[in-house]
């Protein structure tokens, strides 16, 4: 079997996708100008259209994501971030990397309430690297921080990357959301652990805070406890609601919208040009989102009519039926490494997701097919977190850059990174070893 069109079509995605036009536009240029090109029936590009108003613009679960981006651009605008910031670096200046560690627990923390990472990464960046490079902090060791515990934010729920790839691989967001917990505070705890190894062999790359900056334990604990109540009321209601069944993924991001709403009312950081200014990023996101959904649900569809499928389950090997598992798994997760070094994991999920999921649902991994999707759908997420990270395309890295100061050069930021992606790797690694890591919790919880 001939795969000339399929190739042709891959090629043509690469070449398309760095000419710097749209991605959307270039998935269902590429798509419709192939099915000409290759004789396919036009009736048949109506797929495309029916799977876009059935799949997509009639879909109630992808209400959820403006409800979460919204969440989460609201707390960003209600102080909570830099109270705990204050909280905490006053309680552990004493320590070396006390706004290290500050900076790792707050990232973990507004993860679970924000999930945006842009605003995660540039919030926790204005408030915490002056202070650190002030604080005579070295500035690899500074940003590095600061970007991985910025990007966690994709990863542990209620997380808008969850929730897409649901909807996408069919996948209930409760199961996911369940099934990220830990590999989520596994990646964050293994951060704080990499920042112990460095306050104990090398703490001159974080000192401790000047006598001066240090709050009172009593008050400083007392504050810590008052401004982190909020948040983990409104964690516990988003998250508990879903995994528990009792709301469903959209019914829970409109609770979750509403208390970060009276959040920001209630710390008076809200003004009514920030609401306007909130409304437009939020309508913005959620259509980028969804222009790229409808451009790959085009180019997917003519991708799969012309063979391109079958093409990659050759390339594997799966279609043969003598092939290692898991050294498939270990193919395609390079491969989305790689892709995430040039591609947004929207792109990456909505053009690899349709493809490979049902390659891995075939192989045996001895699991049930449900677990391994599950199971599946936590790695890649675990994967694309890292393309946050890793240049030349990572976001991360050019949020930092835009927010430090002139003597912080992109190599420091370069270079600070690169402990963090190893550590991602070996959370991947970790998950992919041990799989009751993300299916131990769904099946308490939910019996999955």
């Amino acid at each position: 079997m001939t795969y000339f069109w399929p190739l042709l079509m891959c090629g043509a995605l690469l070449l398309g996708i760095f000419s710097g036009y749209p991605v959307a536009l270039v998935l269902a240029g590429i798509g419709v100008l192939v099915a000409f090109a290759a004789d396919v029936p036009v009736l048949f590009l109506s797929t495309g259209v029916s799977r876009t108003f059935s799949g997509i613009l009639s879909n109630w679960l992808l209400i959820a994501v403006p409800l979460f981006v919204f969440m989460g651009l609201m707390l960003e605008k209600s102080g909570i971030a830099q109270r705990l910031l204050r909280s905490l670096a006053g309680i552990l200046g004493s320590l070396p990397g006390g706004y290290a560690f500050a900076v790792a627990i707050i990232g973990i923390v507004m993860a679970a309430s924000t999930g945006i990472i842009g605003a995660s990464v540039v919030l926790m960046g204005v408030l915490a690297l002056p202070a650190m490079l002030k604080n005579r902090y070295d500035p690899p060791l500074a940003t590095g921080v600061i970007a991985a515990t910025g990007t966690l934010g994709i990863l542990i729920p209620p997380s808008i990357m969850l929730v897409v790839l649901g909807d996408t691989m069919r996948i209930s967001v409760g199961d996911l959301f369940a099934g990220a917990l830990i590999p989520g505070l596994m990646l964050g705890g293994l951060y704080i652990v990499y920042l112990c190894l460095i306050a104990v062999f090398r703490p001159r790359l974080m000192p401790p805070l000047p006598e001066r900056e240090r709050l009172p334990l009593g008050p400083a604990l007392w504050s810590l406890a008052r401004d982190l109540l909020a948040p983990l009321v409104l964690i516990l209601t988003v998250l508990g609601s879903i995994i528990a069944g009792v709301a469903t993924p959209t019914e829970a991001a409109a609770l979750g919208a509403l208390g970060a709403f009276v959040l920001a009312l209630a710390g008076r950081q809200l003004s009514w040009a920030q609401f306007v200014a909130v409304l437009h990023e939020t309508t913005k996101t959620t259509a980028m989102i969804m222009f790229v959904m409808v451009g790959a649900t085009v180019f997917s569809v003519i991708f799969r009519k012309l063979g391109g499928d079958t093409m990659i389950a050759d390339a594997l090997g799966v279609s043969t039926g003598d092939v290692n598992p898991y050294w498939v798994m270990f193919v395609i997760m390079l491969f989305i490494f790689v892709l995430g070094m040039f591609l947004d994991w929207v792109e990456i999920t909505f053009i690899v997701i349709p493809i490979i999921a049902p390659i891995i649902a075939s192989l045996d991994f001895g699991l049930s097919q449900e677990h391994v999707l599950l199971w599946f759908a936590i790695l890649f997420a675990l994967n694309l977190q890292t393309s946050f990270l890793t240049p030349p395309f990572g976001y991360a890295l050019f949020y930092i850059r835009g927010i430090a100061p002139p003597e912080v050069t992109t190599r420091m930021v370069y270079r600070g990174i690169v402990p963090f992606v190893v550590i991602q790797l070996l959370g991947l690694l970790l998950a992919i070893a041990f799989p009751p890591l993300v299916l131990w919790l769904p099946s308490r919880l939910l019996g999955t």
